[in-house]
């Protein structure tokens, strides 16, 4: 039986095929269909002739010196949140020069320590160099992404990243870490593991191979999941676990199911020997089901960030391929666990404060 129909959907991917979108037809070709290399040779090429590419290329800064013009690390346009949907469409440093130049750029630019900086505008006062885990971590993450993993940099900066891990009272994580620079740090509790920030760190461990690993991302995964597990009791500081957590924000750059299926799912031996954590992860793969993707198999984005209706996922009217085919494929990541997330009954899943969400309507 199909991983779709296992999940008590329709299969969208002859749908998503026939998109005229070429990165939603990359991602099926490359994660959902065995289409073989010519096809998606084929449409990787389309993917970097499209206009739609050129536009998110666009979006990069011309330099890493250039003062990000966002607000916060949870918005789309953030640069390394841009080059992580880059990446994501199937471009590699090759593809465009822009690409490479920045990557560089952010690895030149460390503390004392080896963490990565970025340089951002403050509340008061002109732009600074600073050092946040979500700046660091993100880095890292997408350098990892595209192939530079194992650069001494990336090396180092994860090296400072284990040190500056927490044992918390939900386990090993990491925390809101104060700028050296500004004073300024992260909106959750001292004591408390930040999801995102570890979420942001287990991504950038992920892209080593599986025997270069630290054994202790066992120990960080479970934290994960244990905040998961506490949320009817514990609620993270601006990070709840009810309809935002569950219904996918496009694009995706947050704290929610869609993130955490997508890290985790990276990490399969740091959860699957644990009958807790599968069945954690289980519950959350089944919400980013439940509460996105309709019976039919395709997503209808029900939350996007203004500015973005230039791509599929940013219109709230339509299925979106671009959308469906990101959702599938972290649901294909975790296709061992498919009967377990079926088993899931999403509606008797306890909810943190934020809302519980209106699932999609199941396939009858």
């Amino acid at each position: 039986m199909s991983l779709h129909a296992r999940l008590g959907r329709d299969d969208p991917t002859p749908w998503l095929l026939a998109s005229d979108e070429p990165q939603a037809r990359w991602i099926a070709l490359r994660w959902l269909s065995d289409g073989g290399a010519v096809a998606l040779a084929a449409a990787h090429a389309e993917v970097l002739a499209d206009e739609r590419t050129a536009r998110l290329l666009g979006l990069l800064p011309a330099s890493a010196e250039e003062p990000a013009d966002v607000s916060g690390h949870d918005k789309p346009q953030l640069a390394t949140n841009v080059l992580d949907l880059l990446g994501e469409f199937g471009l590699s440093a090759d593809d465009d020069p822009r690409i490479g130049l920045l990557l560089e750029q952010m690895l030149a630019h460390t503390d004392a320590d080896g963490r990565f900086m970025a340089y951002a505008a403050q509340r008061s006062g002109p732009p600074v160099w600073g050092c946040l885990h979500c700046d660091t971590h993100a880095i890292a993450d997408v350098a990892g992404r595209f192939g530079r993993a194992r650069d001494p940099r990336v090396l180092r900066a994860l090296a400072a990243a284990e040190a500056d891990l927490v044992r918390t009272d939900l386990g090993l994580a990491w925390g809101c870490r104060p700028d050296p620079a500004t004073g300024f740090r992260g909106p959750g509790r001292a004591s408390e593991p930040c999801p995102q920030a570890t979420l942001e760190a287990l991504r950038a461990f992920s892209w080593l191979p599986a025997a270069e690993r630290p054994a202790w991302l066992v120990d960080v995964a479970h934290t994960s999941l244990e905040i998961w597990r506490q949320r009817g009791t514990r609620k993270p500081y601006m990070m709840g676990h009810g309809r935002q957590f569950k219904q996918v924000k496009w694009p995706p750059a947050w704290y929610g199911a869609y993130e955490v299926v997508d890290t985790l799912a990276r990490l399969p031996e740091a959860w699957r020997h644990s009958a807790e954590d599968r069945a954690s992860l289980a519950e959350i793969a089944a919400c980013l089901l439940a509460y996105n993707v309709a019976a039919d198999g395709r997503v209808t984005p029900l939350s996007a960030f203004k500015g973005w209706e230039w791509l599929s996922l940013g219109q709230k009217k339509e299925p979106s391929a671009l959308a469906t085919a990101m959702v599938w494929a972290r649901l294909a990541a975790l296709e061992g666990l498919a009967d377990e997330i079926a088993a899931v009954d999403v509606t008797r899943l306890a909810s943190s404060k934020g809302g519980s969400g209106t699932p999609m309507p199941p396939k009858v």
